[in-house]
């Protein structure tokens, strides 16, 4: 595996813990702990495309997913809602 995989893996895993409110790194930390390591790449971008969006969406998507506007994203929000049990 390349080091630029693994220099992405390791920044996901961090933006994904570190949000700045206590629910997105809940959500998204625990998410990221369980299945960045073994991510394909093409999962990986998705997941980071989602890291770079506001937490009020993401938590929203999340949280009531017919408000989902980001279709491209909706598997990764369904793997995300299916590993918490929502």
């Amino acid at each position: 595996m390349s080091d630029d995989v693994e220099r992405r893996r390791r920044r996901a895993l961090y933006r994904a813990c570190h949000r700045g409110t206590k629910e997105m790194d809940w959500i998204l930390g625990r998410f990221a702990e369980a299945e960045v390591a073994g991510m394909p790449e093409q999962t990986l971008s998705d997941f980071e495309r989602l890291l770079a969006l506001p937490d009020p969406d993401i938590q929203s998507w999340v949280l009531a997913p017919e408000r989902l506007e980001m279709s491209e994203l909706a598997p990764l929000i369904d793997k995300l809602r299916t590993f918490h049990g929502l």
